[in-house]
């Protein structure tokens, strides 16, 4: 019965060290390699992503080209941005209370974005 179970156990390794070379070898096909010299532009992703690398080579593009707009910044160095308008407004309920909640358009470098702010603090 132990020898039995020595070549189960002997079969096993043998099928999962060819299964993972197989992967290997389909990962290796798929794998670019990346080469980057100096003044290379490069595309870096921030979301999480399936791919092998979150880098990218660009090529450049006239028409990828943005104007940007200055920003003022406080003397502590933080961004200012301001309320524009309460969009809507819903009541949770948390624990048997409720709390009341307001979706507030906010505007800064000429961009908007709408957060859920508790309406006892705007």
């Amino acid at each position: 019965m132990i020898a039995e179970t020595t070549e189960q156990v002997k079969k096993t390794r043998d099928r999962m060290l060819a299964a993972q070379s197989h992967q290997k070898s389909y990962a290796d096909q798929r794998r670019k390699s990346l080469e980057f010299e100096e003044g290379d532009h490069a595309f870096l992703k921030v979301t999480p992503t399936t791919r092998m690398s979150q880098l990218q080579k660009y090529t450049p593009d006239a028409s990828h080209v943005l104007e940007h707009e200055s920003v003022q910044l406080k003397e502590d160095l933080t961004l200012l941005v301001t309320p524009v308008r309460i969009d809507d407004m819903s009541i949770k309920r948390l624990r048997g209370k409720e709390v009341s909640l307001v979706k507030v358009a906010w505007s800064w470098a000429g961009i908007e974005k709408h957060t859920w702010e508790l309406e006892s603090e705007i």
